[in-house]
């Protein structure tokens, strides 16, 4: 996907590198371990909190997929002091729960399980207007559908080049595992893309940022959901 020049400008470069970890998380909704990466920036002051942004991986990738690609984030979290936080989200879950392979939990996995996880063992600022999301291709979808369905918890979301409507996309990517066939399971398709979420969206509550490059397979379906928004 031809997005990444669009993301590079999102971030401001610094010398100075945050730390960097992996820990794993356990999510007994789904009886597993989860590896996540998490970008700290340095020099915070005692007692200090700071605000959270989760980042999603995209399709086929994992919770390694931001540090490889876009290392710039490292400096980014030091300059603006802000937690990134980097989970493993499974090869193809959509961030979302599955009624048709129970294994697949992940929406609670990130809702119910990692954000207090986070909260509890790291100086982040609990409260919805300093915590964000955001996430590439599949990720995107997961953090504009998480984000939506959660408003209470995030204050801010974005997407890039994002599947933020699944429907065009009945073969691809293994979705039908976690959603059925759409032609036996269509309302599973209708409730959780991201195009029909947003109807439960009021102005103001939410802050967005969404981007898609023009060679992109998912740009149609962005420009649907901002013809939407508008």
């Amino acid at each position: 996907m031809k997005c990444w020049g669009l993301f590079l400008l999102l971030f401001v470069v610094s010398v100075v590198h945050a730390s960097v970890d992996t820990i794993s998380v356990f999510s007994k909704a789904m009886n597993k371990t989860i590896k996540v990466v998490i970008v700290k920036p340095n020099q915070l002051s005692e007692n200090e909190k700071i605000p959270t942004v989760y980042m999603l991986h995209g399709h086929s990738a994992n919770y390694k997929q931001w540090i490889a690609e876009a290392p710039q984030i490292e400096a980014t979290s030091n300059s603006m002091k802000t937690l990134l936080v980097l989970p493993d989200g499974g090869y193809n879950s959509w961030y979302m729960d599955s009624e048709i392979d129970t294994s697949f939990k992940y929406e609670t996995f990130i809702i119910n399980e990692l954000i207090p996880y986070i909260d509890a063992n790291y100086p982040t600022i609990n409260n919805r207007n300093a915590r964000a999301i955001t996430g590439l291709s599949m990720g995107g979808h997961g953090a504009l559908y998480l984000s939506i369905r959660h408003k209470n918890l995030f204050g801010a979301a974005g997407s890039v080049c994002g599947g933020v409507d699944i429907r065009p996309f009945p073969k691809n990517w293994d979705i039908a595992k976690k959603l059925g066939t759409i032609e036996l399971n269509p309302s599973n398709w209708e409730k959780n893309t991201v195009i029909n979420v947003a109807d439960s969206l009021a102005n103001g509550e939410l802050a967005l940022i969404i981007d898609c490059g023009l060679d992109d397979f998912f740009l149609n379906v962005n420009r649907a959901l901002h013809k939407k928004l508008l």
